[in-house]
């Protein structure tokens, strides 16, 4: 059934906060397929870009899923309202990540290591605090979907939800100097080569020092 949204938002901020509140509020239920990229960018009459760059915020906030070949669909309501604190999150991730890099390694496709070398030069060439978080946690969210595997991806979205967590974004953003970006980007490029080098063990243990490296950085100042 085709769902119409409320009148044109006009500029890219309202945009968003319009498609938000159009998910938040049950207009699109769990499940339901959202209209195109382009369909989108022609009501609002917004570029394909900027329609990209919405979707991907909204799918980091875990309201949206995008499968290839198929489209963008509204997810299940959060189960966040956990509360979990910067260290338990960090903790959790040292355990969890390094397991997803070994699972990558024997399922990535060669459309996902396509996927990761975009999150790679837009982490780089980006110019702001915000539009680097934005693509480092795209990163590591490609990562965990590279693994094929609905339920990775599931506990994965849970701790991504974590991190967008005022106290997280507070930590990272004090932390945040332009050598330790240049150092994590990289990492992340020899994280990202390793598993197309399909060597396990390697991409596990640079990704596990790779957390242990931000977490020396949020936690010592």
């Amino acid at each position: 059934m085709k769902r119409d949204l409320p009148a044109a938002a006009g500029d890219l901020s309202t945009f968003t906060r319009t498609l938000r509140d159009a998910l938040t509020g049950g207009q699109w239920p769990a499940g339901a397929r959202l209209p195109t990229e382009r369909a989108l960018a022609e009501r609002y009459r917004l570029s394909r870009a900027a329609v990209r760059k919405a979707l991907a915020a909204l799918k980091d906030e875990g309201l949206i899923s995008q499968r290839v070949g198929s489209g963008t669909y509204a997810n299940p309501a959060s189960s966040a309202g956990l509360e979990v604190g910067p260290a338990e999150l960090m903790h959790a991730r040292m355990i969890f990540e390094p397991q997803i890099a070994e699972l990558a390694v024997h399922n990535a496709t060669a459309l996902d290591f396509s996927r990761m070398e975009e999150c790679l030069a837009m982490a780089e060439q980006s110019t702001t605090f915000e539009d680097f978080e934005q693509w480092d946690g795209r990163l590591h969210e490609t990562l965990a979907e590279s693994t094929h595997n609905a339920m990775v991806l599931m506990v994965f979205r849970l701790m991504s939800e974590a991190r967008r967590t005022g106290d997280w974004g507070a930590l990272k953003r004090r932390s945040a100097t332009p050598e330790r970006r240049q150092a994590y980007q990289r990492e992340h490029r020899a994280l990202v080569q390793a598993l197309r080098e399909r060597d396990a063990q390697k991409a596990a243990a640079l990704l596990r020092a790779h957390l242990a490296h931000v977490q020396r950085n949020l936690f010592s100042g």
